[in-house]
């Protein structure tokens, strides 16, 4: 695929079989969303904001697409559908065999009811910024105008 903008999703489960869903899904995301262009090493992490034994994998995709975010949005939720995610409003967090955030969308803000970007609690997440500086250090926040890395660097140590 020649043009579109450079987007980027994180991908996280921790239930079923994680390498093999998150694969599945980088898989259905090229077919549906765009070229995949980049993906992170796995970064294996605790659960956040809520309690649970089982590790999250996480897995940051670029992904070269000429959709509009809602649009991109639309197709990630239709995948973690397919995958066996079900959504029950109001369920708030918890284990789950895939997640597809859209973080980043090129330079681009988003402010809809169903849809922010950049992801609105991606500056002070560790599971998001560790993986997305693997494959794209560089790219800046669109309205805070700091790189992923000096984000991901700004975080406190981990004890």
């Amino acid at each position: 695929m020649h043009g579109g903008i450079e987007a980027y999703l994180l991908l996280g489960g921790n239930t079923g079989d994680p390498p093999a869903t998150l694969l599945r899904a980088t898989e259905l995301v090229g077919e549906r969303v765009g070229e995949v262009f980049a993906r992170s090493r796995d970064h294996w992490t605790e659960p956040q904001g809520f309690d649970d034994h089982r590790l999250f994998l996480n897995v940051a995709l670029g992904v070269r697409t000429v959709l509009a975010p809602e649009h991109v949005l639309h197709e990630c939720l239709a995948i973690e559908a397919e995958l066996g995610r079900t959504r029950q409003a109001g369920a708030g967090l918890g284990p789950r065999p895939i997640d597809i955030d859209l973080v980043l969308y090129g330079g681009l803000v988003v402010e809809g009811p169903s849809l922010q970007v950049p992801h609105p609690r991606m500056a002070g997440r560790r599971f998001v910024l560790a993986p997305l500086a693997d494959i794209a250090p560089q790219a800046p926040h669109p309205q805070l105008g700091r790189s992923v890395l000096d984000l991901l660097l700004s975080l406190p140590i981990l004890a």
